[in-house]
């Protein structure tokens, strides 16, 4: 949560001429209803076996940039998915990213001690985001700088 993965994903595809698709976007114009709705109706779970169909039909398909969720790599079905593509992840450190939710609508963030619950989220998420991982970049950097450090990544791995 915060890295910016629609930001900069919105970003690196017009930089590349591509699609992009966010997955967070396209449940909820699938599903008909928000994020927190779906929550709400049917808890975490609920949602990540959604998350997991949408996401696999969405990555056999899209071609270019395709933002997921901060905890699709938390669920087998999509880190299978995601084998053979390039998976970028944009690490950022508790602080610079509760910062940047810090007052919205988070589902998983309504908690009596909000900073705590995202520090907890991202140390319990991050050994898969590392797992799934082709490329790591420093997301605390201004949005071009990411772009650039990723078309970097992308270019060295395409020489």
């Amino acid at each position: 949560m915060g890295s910016g993965k629609s930001t900069v994903g919105r970003a690196l595809a017009g930089r590349l001429a591509v699609d992009f698709v966010d997955t967070d976007a396209e449940i909820s114009r699938r599903a008909g209803r928000g994020i927190q709705e779906i929550f709400a109706a049917v808890g975490e779970s609920g949602f990540r076996e959604v998350e997991a169909e949408i996401v696999g039909d969405v990555l056999a398909s899209a071609r270019g940039v395709v933002a997921l969720g901060g905890g699709s790599a938390t669920v087998p079905a999509i880190r299978d998915a995601l084998a053979g593509h390039h998976v970028v992840y944009l690490e950022i450190g508790a602080d610079d990213g509760f910062a940047r939710v810090r007052g919205s609508d988070r589902p998983l963030l309504v908690d009596d001690d909000p900073a705590g619950r995202y520090r907890d989220i991202l140390a319990s998420r991050t050994e898969h985001y590392r797992a799934v991982a082709t490329h790591v970049v420093d997301a605390a950097e201004p949005v071009s700088s990411v772009v650039a450090a990723i078309i970097s990544r992308l270019d060295q791995e395409n020489s």
